[in-house]
């Protein structure tokens, strides 16, 4: 797990800025690795959440190194108010979100997230619920379409969900390679040089796991979290999680409604806000870290943090 480097992590931690005496959450640990440079950064205590049973077992070498300072929580992040309150936990001083698949899911076969190694159609980040294979093998055509078009992004999902249907009427399919296959030929080759089977991979994955929801759930629970002066750092690595992340951000800063810029009455029409958006724009990873990390080009960094409150004025 040490040598795990996580994306964007200079930026991630310049953005939280982690201090002694403070607390924080890594709601996504994973291989633990901002958990890793939050708690060399500062004497603080840092609690970590995880969905998969594997990330928590891989994080007793890291917690023995700091004793009493990191605490490990087993449980979906959209979760953590529950979670957290029931250990004692109401404010937190900072929270980072990494959105991405772990590089330990993706590069271990038998979970079944990738397609670039043959293994058990699977994606299940927390080992519970339906499958993948329970999904393309029982779900109906247009259901299937609609979750690829939807999750993937897919301009071909009613092609694809075809195939499927064809394909399983002949054998059931439960490995990543026949999926990968079957939807392979279903679509035209990508001219940018995309595999076929990744965007109904990614469909499958969001859809299993209820990725964007999740999202959704976890952004509400971290802005209640933040303490005055709290930060909330959230790296997304495709634009169905950036947008939701994007329009919370807005929506939590008074930025939201989607009005014109150049119409004053929607400018005075803004409230005041808890939040100040720490990146007008996203962040994206540097040439050197994309080169060294392919994973890495897609992420975007979005940040923002809880004022603290106005002080009461004072009637004459």
């Amino acid at each position: 797990m040490n040598n795990h480097i996580p994306v964007m992590l200079q930026e991630v931690m310049a953005t939280l800025r982690p201090r002694s005496g403070a607390t924080y959450l890594d709601a996504t640990f994973g291989g633990g690795g901002y958990a890793a440079a939050i708690l060399a950064a500062a004497d603080c205590t840092l609690w970590a959440i995880d969905r998969d049973p594997d990330a928590i077992a891989r994080g007793a070498t890291l917690a023995a190194r700091y004793p009493g300072r990191l605490h490990l929580v087993h449980a979906r992040f959209g979760d953590m108010l529950d979670s957290l309150a029931a250990r004692g936990v109401t404010q937190l001083d900072g929270v980072v979100m990494d959105l991405g698949v772990s590089s330990f899911q993706l590069d271990e076969a038998e979970r079944g997230f990738s397609f670039r190694a043959d293994g058990p159609l699977d994606m299940r980040m927390g080992r519970d619920g339906p499958s993948a294979a329970q999904l393309v093998n029982t779900l109906p055509e247009a259901e299937l379409a609609r979750i690829i078009a939807e999750f993937g992004e897919e301009r071909h999902a009613r092609r694809v969900a075809r195939a499927i249907l064809r394909a399983r009427a002949e054998a059931p399919i439960e490995t990543t390679a026949r999926l990968a296959e079957i939807v392979r030929r279903a679509v035209p080759r990508d001219p940018s040089g995309i595999d076929g089977a990744t965007r109904s991979f990614q469909a499958l994955r969001i859809a299993v796991n209820d990725e964007l929801g999740e999202v959704e759930r976890g952004l509400a629970a971290a802005m209640h979290l933040l303490a005055p002066g709290g930060r909330l750092v959230v790296v997304a690595f495709h634009s169905l999680e950036d947008r939701i992340v994007k329009r919370a951000m807005a929506e939590a800063t008074g930025r939201a409604g989607g009005a014109s810029r150049h119409d004053p009455a929607a400018l005075l029409s803004r409230t005041a806000s808890d939040f100040a958006l720490l990146t007008p724009r996203a962040l994206r990873p540097g040439g050197a870290e994309t080169d060294a990390n392919p994973r890495s080009r897609s992420a975007r960094l979005r940040a923002l943090e809880r004022l603290a409150p106005s002080s009461p004025q004072v009637h004459a």
